[in-house]
């Protein structure tokens, strides 16, 4: 029983790592616009393979200049990365 309470709180942990990102708290009228955004970060060497909107981030899977997977979690606002995977 002890063995079930602890694998229930790892993966209850687990779960919190993938929620939704808090990484502005500015109004969506002042975020960057999609495709600004995604011209922006593909400038910088980033290929976007999905594009996400959780919370309040621009979140993308992808790869890095270097061809390395990425999962980038970006300040919707002026671009700046907030959490990178």
């Amino acid at each position: 029983m002890k063995t079930l309470l602890a694998l229930a709180l790892v993966f209850s942990f687990a779960g919190s790592a993938h929620a939704a990102k808090s990484c502005t708290d500015q109004p969506k009228d002042k975020w960057m616009t999609e495709a600004d955004f995604k011209k922006k970060v593909e400038a910088e060497g980033y290929k976007i393979n999905k594009f996400k909107t959780p919370g309040t981030c621009y979140e993308i899977y992808g790869t890095d200049k270097d061809g390395k997977k990425v999962e980038i979690y970006f300040n919707p606002v002026d671009g700046s990365i907030v959490k990178k995977y």
